[in-house]
């Protein structure tokens, strides 16, 4: 803990007092290396927090992607995004938390008012919109964060709303990617059930609670996967290929949390 304190104070601070003028003035120059500083941040934010991340397959370049993910704790944004270059969907109070809510418009994050149906609709114009610039967009499909040992079901409405988006912004068809998020070992030893509660964002804990045991806990090494991208075309069924990916994910969770090896493109 005592490593974490003076990280903080003289790494993470000084690079944040850099970083976040300097992005802020990449994005409002709408730059193309706008993706550059949030990965080094994040990289920095693995060290600060322990993370070890592994990674499995490659994100899919060259055509729009959006990456549906399962979720488990809010550091799984800085994992993924320590390693890939991608613009993430949040719920709309995400945006609303202070020095957070800056950070995440800092990476471009695309926010989502769940409790307006309406919304979906601008919601996916802007997700369209970026993944039309060549950006990938990452989704947590489930919704909501979950302990980590199953997926729950993937929801469809914004891959449909991506889809047509994206027909709209004169795409023929957009890459759904799936990409599976594990977290497989606390201080070198597998996660036992009981132990994925130290890590998981669950209902029952207050965000002071989580932070302080993901500060306050050992070295976590995480896994992130990334599976076989799903072509998905104006005519296609949105919610079969929204159900393949979330198989995919599954697959490949379990086989993670049971310490199985995946191939180097995850499948």
């Amino acid at each position: 803990m005592i490593f974490r304190v003076l990280f903080f104070v003289f790494v993470l601070v000084p690079v944040m007092i850099v970083v976040i003028p300097l992005q802020a003035l990449i994005n409002a120059l709408k730059l193309p290396f706008w993706n550059v500083l949030p990965r080094l941040f994040h990289r920095i934010g693995c060290l600060f927090l322990g993370l070890r991340v592994e990674v499995i397959g490659q994100p899919a370049t060259g055509r729009a992607t959006l990456l549906v993910a399962n979720h488990i704790s809010w550091t799984d944004i800085v994992a993924v995004g320590s390693v890939a270059d991608v613009t993430f969907v949040a719920k709309r109070e995400v945006g609303d938390w202070p020095f957070v809510g800056m950070m995440a418009r800092l990476q471009k994050t695309i926010f989502v008012d769940r409790t307006r149906r309406s919304d979906a609709g601008r919601t996916a114009q802007e997700m369209g919109t970026h993944m039309a610039d060549g950006n990938a967009v990452l989704l947590f499909a489930e919704g909501q964060s979950d302990i980590g040992t199953h997926v729950l079901p993937f929801r469809s409405a914004l891959v449909g709303a991506a889809q047509h988006a994206m027909i709209e912004a004169g795409a023929n068809d957009v890459l759904i990617q799936p990409l599976t998020i594990a977290h497989t070992r606390l201080q070198g030893l597998p996660v036992s059930r009981n132990e994925r509660s130290l890590i998981a964002w669950i209902k029952s804990k207050s965000v002071k609670q989580n932070i302080r045991e993901i500060l306050g806990g050992p070295v976590k090494e995480v896994t992130v996967a990334f599976g076989t991208p799903i072509p998905l075309g104006e005519n296609d069924n949105r919610k079969q290929v929204t159900k393949q990916a979330e198989d995919q994910v599954r697959t490949m969770l379990v086989a993670l949390n049971r310490g199985h090896k995946l191939p180097a493109r995850a499948a």
